[in-house]
């Protein structure tokens, strides 16, 4: 079987424990990973610490920063190929997408690379004639990033990228789900260059992300993963009241209008929720159609869902993989079957697929005459689409908004005075119109509500590992008048 270590200080070692990763194709196990405990933490962040204040990192200018995320990016490019094998490997997620998702995550750190010296601090037009005074962006301290197992590579860089270009060190904690691609990721940042200790990899359950989220030089946590580890991570937080960014994924609305392209809409619907699995943070899981097309919508899903094709997901020609873990088919069955029972009406799939591996098929549900069945209140984190059926705007927008989350949403309509409607009403931190599941590291993402709090990509996110320093500077070389009068 294959082996994986972390990378702790510039080096590669075992930690405390190990186990072994499940093919989820198979449901055996292929590799042997390290599994970190709290001592192994403890070393990660303290070497952190000491690379954050050490000259090799401290003393370099942001556009030496950034040159080495530029060269981290061409290896993560040229690595695509063998980063993407190792991910449909150890996640199940198809190669055709590990492939094409992880050679784009190399844009992610070339955006960052060129950001680092952009960065900019800024001169006040003070109400004192004898000061000047500036504000300088400095980096926040120790970043400790945790990420989940699906699109991890992807959701490091949204991490790491803003992160090191504002001149933080980090801590990335993977997931013991599928750990294998970020820690083989941990070779590129060695061979970019970085200094020891700048970049610290390894994998552990909740005593490691425990350890790590209440270590007290930690000054801002980035989190990807479910609302419930988040409300851990928040409290553990305030042992030494350090900033969070939380991207928590969300129960997004699909919204069609009977004047959309409906074969755009249905593409871009099986896009949104049969792509990965359905294992996405923006997976568009409630499909809003209004009455007069719902008919025509349902055909065109079920016909599209019944000629996915599943199959080994290393197969180019496979379209839907295994889940990533026994356990999240077998959440998925659960809610499945008492959605059913709340009266759902079960369109196609519902069963897991037999054989090895961790497989369920593309399953639709009509909950119009159950719209608070579980399948659409709750977050599945797989293949499942419930399809609510509207009558107009009004209830397009309240059926929308009926959740706590709020991250995606997506609006299909030929009637742009509507979209732009839709776009001011509905609570949520991206709104696709006419398209779906677009990114870019240009442009913010995130949510709010049980999807979280804080923004990645953009610019809005290097700002996010800064903290801001005001300097006052007396340009006047007359004594200081009263002493006893705050001037």
């Amino acid at each position: 079987m294959e082996r994986f270590q972390h990378y702790i200080d510039g080096r590669f070692e075992d930690g405390a424990g190990s186990f072994e990763s499940l093919d989820p194709a198979t449901g055996q196990p292929w590799a042997v990973t390290s599994m970190a405990d709290a001592g192994d933490v403890d070393r990660a962040v303290r070497a952190a610490a000491r690379a954050f204040r050490a000259p090799e990192w401290a003393g370099l200018t942001a556009s030496a920063r950034g040159k080495l995320l530029f060269r981290l990016a061409d290896l993560v490019q040229q690595s695509a190929p063998e980063l993407a094998r190792l991910e449909t490997r150890d996640t199940g997620k198809i190669i055709r997408e590990t492939s094409a998702q992880i050679a784009y995550v190399a844009e992610y750190y070339r955006y960052y690379a060129g950001l680092a010296d952009k960065i900019e601090g800024a001169h006040l037009p003070i109400d004192k004639p004898d000061m000047e005074v500036w504000l300088r962006r400095e980096p926040v301290g120790v970043v400790a990033a945790i990420v989940p197992w699906n699109s991890q590579l992807f959701l490091s860089a949204v991490k790491l990228g803003p992160a090191l270009a504002a001149g933080c060190t980090v801590v990335l904690k993977a997931s013991e789900d599928g750990p294998a691609p970020l820690l083989a990721f941990a070779k590129l940042v060695d061979q970019a260059g970085f200094p020891p200790g700048v970049v610290n990899i390894l994998t552990g359950g909740p005593d490691a992300g425990q350890a790590l989220t209440e270590h007290p030089q930690v000054a801002h946590i980035a989190f990807t993963g479910g609302p419930e580890t988040a409300r851990h991570i928040v409290r553990a937080s305030a042992v030494n009241l350090a900033k969070t960014s939380l991207e928590l994924g969300g129960k997004s609305p699909f919204i069609v209008f009977a004047d959309a392209d409906l074969d755009s809409a249905a593409n871009a619907q099986v896009a949104g929720i049969f792509a990965a699995t359905g294992q996405s943070c923006v997976a568009g899981s409630r499909h809003l159609v209004q009455h007069a097309v719902k008919d025509q919508m349902l055909a065109r899903l079920k016909a599209a869902a019944e000629g996915v094709r599943i199959g080994a997901p290393e197969a180019m020609e496979t379209e839907i993989g295994p889940l990533c873990t026994s356990r999240q088919r077998d959440r998925i069955q659960r809610i499945v079957d008492a959605s059913v029972q709340a009266g759902a009406r079960l369109i196609t799939g519902g069963k897991p697929v037999e054989g090895a591996g961790f497989y369920y098929p593309p399953t639709i549900l009509d909950c119009s005459g159950a719209p608070d069945a579980p399948c659409v209140t709750e977050e599945l984190f797989g293949p499942v689409l419930s399809v609510v059926g509207f009558d107009d705007e009004t209830e397009a927008l309240a059926l929308a908004n009926a959740t706590n989350y709020g991250l995606a949403s997506g609006v299909f309509t030929r009637d742009l005075s509507r979209a732009h409607r839709m776009i001011r009403g509905i609570h949520a931190g991206i709104v696709w119109v006419n398209t779906y599941r677009a990114v870019s590291p240009i442009a913010p993402f995130g949510g709010h509500g049980l999807s979280g709090q804080g923004r990645e990509g953009g610019m809005a996110a290097a700002l996010d590992y800064t903290t801001v320093k005001t300097v006052w500077l007396r340009t006047s070389d007359d004594p200081i008048p009263d002493p006893f009068v705050m001037r």
